[in-house]
């Protein structure tokens, strides 16, 4: 009798399983479906889509190509720069060295650099590490200045001439000529240095700015250079890839096995060169779907005490709202999202961030509640994001856990 009890019981599981396999089957062929149309409607030549909970990676869909002429499909392991996504990366990192010692979120800057950083619009104002990770420190990105920060190659692959010298509104020059962190944060912040101007900086009397800055979180990863003794590449690969076995990630062409990178387009006739960044803290990952889902895992499980890379404490810090009515910065609308450290918290209960760049559009995403998570990348910029990232975010806030 016992046996037969046993028999059925586990019948009744196995049937249960099965039918909860052919429901999340059935939602995510409902949501490929709405991903093809999405990514037709916005002309991608490659898109790549993964979901995720705090256990594994549920859900890949691939779309188009890594390289149009080739037939060459895109993949999650088709590699691509990831823009401002890779700031998420960077959020860790800073969370890491304060687990290290190297400084608090509340440390003065200037007490960390080899050179003093003062806002001709406020000569007094000590910025801090938070300020950084806010984009309140009164940093801005010069127009003049921050796109010639890209480091195009020109010998790699065949490109479109003249694409990224005339590509508006910015101009991909390339006239700024530093090689190092080091050398560029001195120049740009330093009142000795040659990029130095009022221009590079932002106040609002009375309260602090929010002014979204790539050269200021840029400015994160010099101070852990600083204080590691090493650069900010070795370090994030020592305490980051490596652990979570990000195998085919780099911060570097020279990092990664091209044959997997992906073509960057303007549009499907179209391509840019490859790069790199002098600036690479804030945009410059290189990676594909396989690996940001191990990151995008750990993350979540990183709520529960449960990541590779850091204490259960320190993603409370990183997630924890920075700003109320009462605080709230110029600039910035609470109805939208408030900030973690560089993450962003949105309005609707997610956490997140997007990224873009010439030829590149990525989003990471997850709900602390469902602990469902979602991202995508593809091989084009797209102004707008939203015909994707409506998706992905509908689909983790209904819960994704249970799969």
């Amino acid at each position: 009798m016992k046996n037969s009890i046993k028999c059925i019981v586990l019948s009744l599981l196995i049937y249960a399983a099965n039918i909860n396999a052919t429901s999340a089957q059935a939602k995510f062929n409902n949501i490929d479906q709405l991903l093809q149309r999405a990514a037709t409607k916005d002309g991608l030549p490659g898109l790549a889509v993964t979901f995720v909970n705090q256990r594994k990676a549920l859900h890949s869909a691939v779309f188009g190509y890594a390289d149009i002429a080739k037939a060459s499909p895109y993949t999650t392991q088709s590699i691509q720069p990831v823009g401002s996504v890779s700031k998420m990366i960077l959020a860790v990192a800073l969370m890491k060295a304060v687990e290290l010692g190297y400084f608090t979120l509340e440390t003065d800057i200037n007490r960390i650099l080899p050179f003093k950083i003062i806002n001709p619009h406020e000569p007094d104002h000590a910025i801090t590490v938070k300020e950084l990770a806010t984009h309140t420190s009164g940093i801005i990105d010069n127009p003049g200045i921050y796109p010639n920060t890209y480091k195009f190659n020109y010998k790699l692959r065949p490109y479109t001439k003249g694409l990224v010298e005339n590509l508006p509104p910015l101009q991909y020059k390339q006239k700024v000529n530093d090689s190092t962190l080091s050398a560029f944060c001195f120049n740009y912040l330093a009142e000795k240095g040659k990029y130095y101007g009022a221009q590079n900086f932002v106040f609002t009397k009375g309260n602090r700015t929010y002014a979204y800055s790539n050269i200021g979180t840029t400015l994160l990863g010099y101070l852990i250079e600083i204080k590691s003794g090493m650069s900010y590449s070795a370090f994030t690969t020592k305490y980051i890839l490596k652990p979570l076995h990000l195998d085919s990630s780099g911060w570097f062409l020279s990092d990664l096995n091209l044959k997997d990178h992906a073509q960057l387009y303007f549009d499907q006739k179209s391509n840019f060169p490859l790069f790199d960044l002098l600036t690479y803290p804030d945009g410059g990952l290189k990676t594909n779907a396989a690996d940001l889902s191990k990151f995008l895992i750990d993350v979540i499980k990183g709520m529960s005490g449960k990541s590779v890379v850091l204490k259960a404490s320190s993603f409370k810090t990183m997630f924890q709202p920075q700003f109320t009515s009462v605080n709230v910065p110029a600039r910035l609308s609470l109805e939208k999202r408030n900030k973690g450290i560089l993450w962003n918290l949105y309005a609707n209960g997610t956490i997140g961030h997007d990224g873009d760049d010439p030829g590149v559009s990525a989003f990471l995403i997850f709900n602390p509640l469902t602990k469902a998570g979602a991202l995508f990348l593809a091989n084009k910029y797209m102004d707008d994001k939203s015909n994707i990232t409506n998706i992905l975010t509908e689909a983790i806030n209904g819960g994704l856990s249970s799969f």
